[in-house]
């Protein structure tokens, strides 16, 4: 059976859907994908961009292929999948499927179910998207500062396009149902101002026509909002006669906004009343919320992402040094590398450890009692996936012995990872200068020893481990 070179990535909060999309994958003819990662998200809530970004840096195939957890493969999906991967060019950094929205056949749309149809003819969404993996990596993926299924996925496409990917529509298709929602979907929908306005500091003013968005009635609302503001206002301090004018203008505005979206819904009276009610109160949150994003966006720049890979050197760094150590009974970790590691494996970032090991040369250790330390490090501090370990002196000459980058680079050709996707945390000179020969970015935790000249030529240091890990997640690097 053929294996498709992609993994499908699921992000998920533990809707009972997702068990239909497993079982659609699993009883689905013809090829296979290589893997399926499923991606928690239900106790965290770090959003679907989080999620996502945790399962694609775990994938090691060309592709990476998105599903969301609430829609439906067809039964061929594989198979045109195949087909839409072998038809993609060099230039193509993307595919998109095809999604189909069900519509109740007897009667009109509701509000939200004409909202969830917009999926339909909606540009790059995740609902079924596949980027090749590369273009993932040289973009950071999907920006976090996106908490909802809202906007992260075009942000990511017109960075993918700004670098010269090329975008298409597969021939693959999925069916999104619609979603049971409350009464109240379409104001909480609003929430979504605020990403607009983190799209429109990364992308300009024009962004909406650059990401085939519709226009939206934000100016609309505002006006809608400062009437009723300035009617309250001016009735408040007793001039009931000049808040007439405000005020009739947010009844009319209000009355033309109900009528809009009652008409092209059911008349039935429970959803006329739903319309009325959310149409009063949607200017005002859609306002709050375009404000809010404004403040917490203004400073908001290029998104960088975590680093696929972090390399750590080993004593002084994540244990204690304790020189020419071979007695695994002597490793002791460093104040909150335990916690440090757990949060960067969280993430979906790989791990390893680079660490110069003279006393072999010396003949001080053996590379069996070298091996002894680090698999206690590991039993103490977690799995890591690439171990490399110089055994030369100082005056041997080899390529691999830090400052020189011959294990840095070592470590990213055996992940599959680029470089400058990778950061190295160490304890001294030595560290970061390896780090930037091979193209990466060092990262300098000072201990007692480090001299204070390593810290000056230091472009980035960290007060500890953990406040490392804060600037490698939050795209300080």
């Amino acid at each position: 059976m053929t294996t498709l070179p992609t993994t499908v990535v699921v992000p998920t909060i533990g809707r009972p859907s997702l068990d239909r999309l497993l079982r659609a994958l699993e009883d689905a003819p013809g090829p296979r994908p290589a893997g399926v990662i499923v991606v928690d998200d239900s106790t965290t809530r770090a959003g679907p961009a989080a999620a996502r970004n945790r399962g694609w840096r775990r994938v090691c195939t060309p592709w990476v292929s998105f599903l969301d957890d609430d829609v439906v493969p067809a039964p061929d999906w594989l198979e045109r999948l195949a087909e839409d991967l072998a038809a993609a060019t060099a230039d193509v950094a993307g595919s998109q499927g095809r999604v189909t929205v069900p519509l109740p056949p007897h009667r009109r749309p509701t509000d939200w179910e004409r909202s969830t149809a917009g999926l339909e003819t909606a540009l790059w969404i995740t609902a079924d998207m596949t980027y090749r993996r590369s273009a993932l990596a040289a973009t950071g993926g999907f920006d976090e500062r996106f908490p909802r299924a809202f906007r992260e996925d075009a942000d990511l496409a017109l960075r993918v396009m700004r670098r010269g990917g090329a975008l298409v529509r597969g021939r693959r298709g999925v069916v999104h149902p619609v979603r049971p929602a409350g009464s109240w979907v379409s104001l909480q929908a609003q929430a979504g101002n605020a990403d607009d306005m983190l799209m429109r500091r990364l992308h300009g003013p024009a962004w909406r026509r650059a990401a085939g968005a519709p226009p939206g009635r934000r100016p609309q609302h505002l006006a809608a909002t400062a009437a009723a503001a300035a009617a309250t206002a001016l009735g408040a301090g007793g001039h009931r006669r000049t808040a007439l004018g405000p005020a009739a203008y947010w009844l009319a505005s209000t009355a033309r906004f109900a009528a809009d979206r009652i008409a092209l819904g059911p008349r039935d009276h429970r959803e006329v009343a739903r319309m009325l009610a959310t149409s009063a109160v949607i200017p005002a949150a859609a306002t709050w919320h375009t404000v809010r994003g404004l403040i917490r966006h203004r400073h908001a720049g290029p998104w960088r992402g975590a680093p696929e890979l972090v390399l750590l050197d080993r004593d002084g760094t994540l244990v204690r040094d304790v020189p020419y150590n071979g007695d695994p009974q002597r490793v002791e970790p460093m104040p909150g590398a335990k916690e440090t590691l757990d949060r960067l494996r969280a993430a979906g970032i790989r791990l390893g450890v680079v660490t110069n090991q003279s006393g072999v040369a010396s003949g001080l250790l053996t590379l069996s009692e070298v091996g002894r330390v680090n698999a206690r490090v590991e039993q103490l501090l977690g799995p890591f996936d690439t171990w490399e370990v110089c055994p030369h002196g100082p005056g041997d000459g080899c390529s691999c012995r830090k400052p020189a980058p011959g294990m840095v680079k070592s470590a990213c050709a055996a992940l599959g990872v680029a470089a400058d996707r990778c950061a190295v945390v160490g304890d001294i000179g030595a560290d970061v200068v390896a780090a930037e020969a091979a193209g990466a970015t060092g990262v300098l935790v000072p201990g007692p020893w480090t001299r204070p000249d390593e810290v000056a030529g230091a472009r980035l240091v960290a007060p500890d481990l953990p406040r490392a890990a804060d600037a490698l997640l939050g795209g300080v690097w």
